[in-house]
């Protein structure tokens, strides 16, 4: 996955991305992370150029993800121009993250 979403990079990302962008918040120590990780990744490659698709560290990234209301983890936000239009909470199947993805491009 190319896109990683820190402190300091994600306003900029934001502004200048048109795309819908999905952010998988995350943590090392985080069970049902890793369990989706692999999903997330090939959906990244599967939508490349449709969507934007990262990850964001919450142990790195507090300021983000306090400011996304990030509560639990694994959390997928989808974003289009700027604003959250959709969020996906625990460890889902692929199928059900490309729905959504689907669903908001």
């Amino acid at each position: 996955m190319k896109t990683n979403f820190t402190d300091a990079n994600y306003k900029e990302v934001l502004a200048n991305t048109k795309e819908l962008i999905v952010i998988d918040f995350w943590a090392e120590w985080c069970g049902p992370c890793k369990m989706i990780a692999p999903s997330v990744e090939e959906l990244a490659n599967e939508y490349a150029g449709k969507a934007l698709i990262g990850k964001c560290d919450v142990d790195e990234n507090n300021d983000m993800a306090v400011n996304y209301g990030i509560r639990n983890i694994p959390t997928l936000l989808f974003i289009k121009n700027g604003e959250v239009v959709d969020r996906l909470v625990g460890a889902l199947p692929k199928a059900k993250i490309a729905e959504a993805i689907e669903k908001n491009l």
